[in-house]
């Protein structure tokens, strides 16, 4: 093996099986979200908020999707800053949907 080849091992697939774990737990939250929002009637407040959980979930979605493509290659590119970003924003954002129906 040369010093340019990698044996990347399984770090690929378990960081790939990790993004959809989470993928996963945020289209739940999203569809849960949806639902509460909806539950009591559709008002304007909870479209606004179904909207809202729905293109939050969007963002996560294609932040993982990328990221889970990248991991194909036998070196792989770390998350640029803006992937993180994005996806802590789409977390926070999901997060504060759910806080918000709560209360």
């Amino acid at each position: 093996m040369t010093a340019t080849e990698r044996d990347p091992g399984l770090q690929p697939e378990r960081t790939r099986l990790a993004w959809r774990r989470t993928t996963l737990s945020c289209t739940v939250v999203a569809l849960l979200a949806v639902r509460q929002a909806l539950y009591g009637g559709a008002g304007p407040a909870a479209i606004v908020a179904a909207s809202l959980s729905a293109l939050a979930w969007l963002g996560f979605l294609r932040v993982a999707h990328l990221r889970m493509l990248g991991m194909g290659t036998a070196r792989p590119r770390p998350l640029s800053p803006r992937g993180a970003l994005t996806a802590a924003a789409c977390t926070v954002a999901l997060s504060a949907c759910a806080a918000a129906m709560l209360f």
